[in-house]
């Protein structure tokens, strides 16, 4: 590898921590088999892309958006849009979660199975009967 490669990386240690762990929860949703492991997966990617957002939003020297000893120049604080984002982005998660988790068990209690692969064959034996 380049020096100025791994100079870079250390220097964008948030971002590339972000792109590994999108990565490994990416490899998780694809590989695994086990629907619980999936939505591990999915709640992976989630956490890269708010840790990502929240590297890009911040900015060395600058404080929160709250207006402190009458200071209400622009250049003094971060930009809240991505905490918003992040804030509404973990809301979303969790309410996925929840309904992908609700949805799980109720194809464990139908099938007694969490491998999609034998679901998909049970689903396909139960539609032929039919």
């Amino acid at each position: 590898m380049n020096v100025s490669l791994l100079q870079h990386l250390a220097m964008n240690i948030e971002e590339t921590a972000s792109i590994i762990l999108f990565g490994i929860g990416f490899t998780i949703l694809l590989l695994h088999p086990n629907l619980v492991k999936k939505i591990m997966g999915m709640n992976i990617m989630d956490t890269a892309t708010y840790l990502f957002l929240a590297a890009k939003g911040y900015i060395t020297g600058r404080a929160v958006p709250i207006v402190v000893d009458g200071v209400q120049d622009v250049e003094a604080y971060i930009n809240p849009v991505p905490s918003g984002l992040v804030l509404t982005g973990i809301v979303v998660s969790v309410s996925t979660t929840a309904l992908m988790l609700a949805l799980v068990v109720r194809l464990y209690e139908r099938y007694h199975s969490l491998d999609l692969d034998e679901i998909l064959i049970l689903a396909k034996e139960e539609e032929e009967q039919i």
